[in-house]
């Protein structure tokens, strides 16, 4: 079978099986299987996949880093903290639409497969009196956390792209970071403009209560900041990070008399299923390179008339729905880019302009994962406005270095 025809029909196989309401595990799982009926069918390749699946260090940094984050999610929403911060900064901030953005985007600074699920339970609470459904609020959740993708050096993408790609790290984000701020007008028009927010009623707080909201926020914010600061110049890997910020909060909490049970954190944040869900994933990623898809994905544009940043888009684009990962389509495609001219911006730019487009697109995201799953959204429904986002920043895009390249 064509390559690409094998590619629409694991495509459309994880479409019907989402809308007969089948986990997403399921889906890809059932999606790999199909590929690797087609592509291979040798036991050895479905041991191999598994035996790469559970022996790389990713996958436990991945299932470990959204764990503790839903640890420490707990630890703060059982304190109360999560919603004092939530009070101190509409008290502070009024405007509950500029939250809704905000928040997402400031959490999304931090390179974690699991902020997602922290900065979930904010736009909750935000969007508590607004009459939004559940895949409006997901949406917002997932785009906006993503907006650092063009111009944050910590991203884990961003830096393999400018290493493989030979770019400094000021010279690539200088020539993308204006996508970030494309990424917050369109945001904001789609998903952001439309809200209707009900007029505020003013409630009257005391000095005391004021100030235990601003010890909420500070509680709040601090374990999110002490993350970062730790992965960014402790130089350890997210979940270590946050599994070490979780446990000091137990302590730290305890200490202000905001104490929570330690069984109700660490018990109360296994979730069985997000974990099954997680591994079918990374094990459907793993079936694509064993049954060797991806590298021919690689050749056939390869072999293809196209012009060159076309091959470079097109492939960039089906390599981020595939993996879902930045980590993902950089480590495929840049390879080809700088094969093909090191240090050229603009052919380096559209790699990670379509890839970042295809990982925002696709159900093996983890972040859309665990976004629908907490608000309890419709995958698909979540998607369309992302989807209407991404054409337009990519049509931008498009035209603008067509235009100056």
């Amino acid at each position: 079978m064509n390559i690409f025809l094998l590619l629409a029909a694991a495509l459309a196989i994880i479409i019907v099986l989402l809308r007969f309401k089948f986990q997403i595990g399921v889906c890809m799982l059932a999606s790999g299987l199909f590929i690797w009926a087609l592509r291979s069918a040798s036991p050895i390749s479905l041991l191999q996949a598994a035996y790469e699946t559970f022996t790389l260090s990713r996958t436990y940094d991945i299932i470990f880093a959204l764990y503790f984050v839903m640890c420490l999610e707990i630890e703060l929403r059982l304190s109360g903290a999560l919603t004092d911060m939530v009070k101190a900064l509409r008290r502070m901030f009024l405007d509950v639409k500029f939250l809704l953005a905000a928040m997402p985007a400031f959490l999304g600074l931090l390179p974690s497969v699991g902020g997602a699920r922290f900065s979930a339970p904010i736009v909750q609470e935000l969007s508590a009196n607004l009459t939004l459904s559940p895949e409006h609020k997901a949406a917002i959740n997932f785009w906006f956390r993503h907006m650092f993708e063009f111009s944050s050096p910590i991203i884990p993408g961003m830096i393999m792209a400018c290493s493989i790609a030979g770019v400094t790290f000021g010279t690539f984000i200088s020539h993308l970071c204006w996508l970030t701020l494309l990424a917050i007008v369109v945001g904001w028009l789609i998903l952001i403009r439309p809200i209707k927010v009900p007029a505020a009623q003013v409630v009257a707080e005391t000095a005391a209560e004021i100030r235990h909201e601003r010890k909420g926020l500070i509680l709040a914010l601090l374990p999110v900041a002490s993350v970062f600061m730790v992965v960014v110049f402790g130089g350890l890997n997210a979940s270590t990070a946050t599994g070490l910020v979780v446990t000091a909060w137990v302590f730290v909490l305890a200490a202000v008399g905001r104490g929570v049970g330690v069984k109700k954190i660490f018990w109360g944040a296994f979730d069985w299923k997000m974990t099954l869900n997680i591994c079918c994933i990374l094990y459907f990623i793993q079936l694509l390179s064993v049954t060797e898809v991806l590298g021919e994905i690689v050749a056939a544009f390869q072999a293809s008339p196209l012009p060159v940043p076309v091959i470079i888009a097109c492939v960039s684009l089906i390599i981020g729905v595939l993996t879902g990962m930045s980590q993902g389509h950089v480590a495929i495609v840049m390879p080809i880019v700088a094969a093909m001219g090191t240090g050229d911006l603009n052919l380096a730019g559209v790699a990670m302009a379509f890839g970042v487009a295809g990982q925002m697109l696709t159900p093996t995201h983890f972040c859309l994962i665990v976004t629908t799953d907490y608000f309890k959204a419709d995958l698909i429904g979540t998607l369309k406005p992302i989807f209407f986002a991404e054409v337009i920043m990519l049509t931008v895009f498009s035209a603008y270095t067509y235009l100056t390249w």
